[in-house]
């Protein structure tokens, strides 16, 4: 019972309790899992059970939740880890090899651009802190600079200052045009964030609402599986 539609210049966001469905739903949505009914559109295409290099090209971009399983690989350089999913393609391989250099100055300025603490390009990804693995996630995402971006707890564990940089970066992305779906359990993040929220209980879509027309009682009502209506 998912039916879903994310606007260009808006942030959904899907509210729930850990669980309830939000990490297969993300998976699904970017090609992880696959789906077994149903279909995905993406800028008119046809995005359902493609692979997430498909997906990447249609437009789409991911923050996952685990961005030290699923977002980097730590044995890896930060260099290489910018380019995890582009690392084929110009200018960052010629006739089959890897332009270091290319890489290497590519992250450099995402290093720069996105302050990502560091001692350069060929640290390896482990040695950053948690906040500095996500800032270079979020700087390799936006950097393709997708349509439509899933950011999946993009602010768990973080600190203030790191949380109030990827809520800076979500808002610039929807300022620009792109469509952000925002999986959180933050109610606060969701409300400050997002244009309109979904609530998910056990798999299922409770409802959609603009953001300024429901309350967090409401939201968490929904998210607690109640029907109950009333002045919320």
């Amino acid at each position: 019972s998912v039916d879903l539609k994310v606007h260009a210049g808006e942030i959904l966001g899907i509210a729930g309790v850990d669980g309830n469905g939000q990490s297969e739903l993300a998976q699904i949505l970017t090609g992880l899992r696959k789906a077994s009914r149903g279909s995905i559109q993406v800028l008119g295409n046809d995005g359902t059970n493609r692979s997430p290099r498909d997906l990447i090209r249609m437009g789409m971009a991911h923050i996952p939740e685990d961005r030290q399983r699923v977002g980097l690989i730590l044995d890896m350089t930060v260099g290489e880890n910018a380019v995890l999913e582009v690392h084929g393609e110009p200018p960052f391989s010629r006739w089959g090899f890897l332009d270091r250099e290319a890489i290497s100055r590519f992250a450099e300025e995402l290093i720069s651009r996105y302050d990502v603490k560091t001692w350069g390009p060929d640290a390896p990804a482990r040695t950053l802190s948690g906040g500095n693995q996500q800032k270079l996630i979020l700087a390799r995402e936006m950097s393709k600079g997708p349509r439509l971006l899933v950011a999946v707890h993009p602010t768990r564990g973080l600190d203030v200052g790191a949380a109030e940089f990827v809520h800076r970066q979500l808002l610039a992305r929807r300022a620009t045009g792109g469509g952000v779906l925002l999986i959180s359990t933050e109610l606060e993040e969701l409300f400050l964030l997002s244009d309109r929220i979904a609530v998910m209980y056990e798999g299922e879509i409770m409802g959609v609402f603009e953001t300024s027309e429901v309350s967090r009682e409401r939201v968490g009502l929904l998210m607690a599986g109640s029907r109950a209506e009333g002045p919320f």
